[in-house]
């Protein structure tokens, strides 16, 4: 059955609202979710969550009602964040949880993710059973067994619990610093929890955009062109460090005590640099997330390993690999011994711990690091195969290392690019990393030319 306009990945599906996403297309993947969750276990219960979207309540009880018709019982936590989800999937033992949002994608979006009993998104052989489950038929419950709703008003409070009980997260120190931050949770599910992390972490905030409504008054995404009200504020604040949050948390990037975006591939290698110094092994992170995680990595003595871009396949690699830290450069912060889920209440956690530690500006500890700089481009996806692209690109650098699992990466001691397409929107990403700005516009100017030979 083919849904035109429809994005569907492993782990979800995601359109435009009134478009390619109607409460039909939601309906009946949230059925077929359900039906396929329970069939595999001793659970019934489905997790139910959604971020601030405009679509979120109406979207949300479709699913709501969708999950009963299968049999399903459904613990509703209302407005939240996809972490909080993941870990309310855990706390219930349910046989699967479905989060409402889109992440960062802009405001007419909306999507569906699936996410498993574990807490982790789909992996790919789970999200085929499941789609082949909506595509032949999904059994529907008679009237005697309906699913039942509870709901479940603690989901946040338990996620801002385990924050707290990281083991080498000094709470207490922390709080005797009373830390001045300044915060942008863009109208998204952030205020649901960001403020009251830093409360209890002894934090004097100052906040903007906290209205939940999904009315984003810039482009959601947090990357360093969009944080400039942030910037602002932190210096007006004489604040200490910056964060902001994608729509549905977690995503975190920072601004620091200078009044600078540091780029959000700066809050993993941060954070790894904090994990690392209690905790030993390598950090897994994906094939466009930067050099500056490995020179962490090197400088702690671990090892870095390479997982193809999307949470589920750094997530699934860091269980494999005991990894104790990962995550993803666009600001996905993974702490392992919490759960194995992009995170920015975590990531906003180990930074504090970091000032703590390092007793010095956010400033100086990142002039202190490697910089490089990266450039991202996009374009339309073409209605042809990219293998004549890599193929291309592969003969045009014939001394870079290649690595192929997920479209094509090319990297040099000191410089990669990475072509792929994206899993989220109708677009091919080319990112480049270099010393300077004008070696990466290079690499990315030569990897775009045959994809817009292909496009014309």
């Amino acid at each position: 059955m083919a849904y035109e306009g429809l994005m569907v990945s492993v782990s979800g599906i995601r359109g435009r609202v009134g478009e390619a996403l109607t409460p039909e297309v939601v309906a009946r993947f949230a059925a077929g979710f359900g039906a396929w969750a329970a069939s595999r276990g001793n659970s019934k219960k489905i997790v139910v969550g959604r971020d601030s979207r405009v679509s979120g309540p109406m979207f949300h009880r479709v699913v709501l009602s969708a999950l009963q018709s299968v049999g399903c019982d459904v613990v509703d936590i209302g407005l939240t964040t996809t972490p909080t989800c993941q870990l309310a999937v855990e706390h219930h033992h349910a046989a699967g949880g479905l989060m409402l949002s889109a992440s960062h994608n802009p405001i007419e979006w909306n999507a569906l993710k699936f996410i498993g009993p574990s807490g982790l998104f789909l992996e790919k052989h789970e999200g085929e059973e499941m789609r082949a489950l909506v595509e032949s038929g999904i059994p529907r419950a008679r009237w005697d067994q309906l699913g039942e709703i509870e709901l479940d008003d603690r989901a946040i409070q338990r996620h801002i619990d385990r924050v707290l009980s990281i083991p080498y997260v000094d709470v207490e120190a922390i709080r005797r610093r009373k830390y001045k931050v300044a915060l942008d949770c863009v109208r998204g599910a952030g205020a649901a929890i960001m403020p009251a992390l830093l409360d209890h972490l002894g934090c004097e905030v100052t906040a903007i955009n906290l209205e939940t409504d999904g009315r984003f008054p810039r482009p959601p995404e947090p990357v360093a062109e969009n944080l400039g009200e942030l910037e602002r504020l932190v210096l007006q604040a004489g604040a200490q460090i910056g964060f902001a949050v994608d729509p549905d948390v977690d995503r975190l990037a920072l601004v620091s005590d200078a009044g600078k975006a540091i780029g959000e591939d700066f809050t993993l290698a941060l954070a790894a640099r904090v994990v690392l110094r209690h905790r030993r092994g390598p950090v897994v992170t994906n094939l466009s997330t930067s050099r500056v995680v490995e020179d962490v990595a090197v400088a702690a003595g671990v090892p870095v390993i390479r997982a193809p871009v999307g949470e589920v396949n750094v997530a699934v690699r860091m269980r494999s690999e005991h990894a104790p830290v990962g995550g993803e450069g666009n600001g996905g912060v993974i702490l392992s011994e919490v759960h194995l889920g992009r995170d920015a209440p975590i990531g906003a956690a180990l930074l504090l711990q970091l000032l703590h530690e390092d007793d010095k500006p956010l400033s100086r500890i990142v002039s202190e690091l490697p910089r490089y700089v990266i450039v991202k481009d996009k374009l339309d996806r073409p209605n042809a195969s990219l293998d004549t692209v890599y193929d291309a690109l592969r003969s045009a650098f014939p001394g870079a290392s290649v690595d192929t699992q997920d479209g094509l990466r090319l990297s040099w001691p000191d410089r990669w690019v990475h072509v792929r397409p994206s899993g989220t929107e109708p677009i091919v990403r080319v990112i480049a990393e270099a010393p300077t700005a004008g070696a990466a516009q290079e690499l990315v100017s030569q990897s775009r030319a045959p994809l817009d030979a292909l496009s014309a």
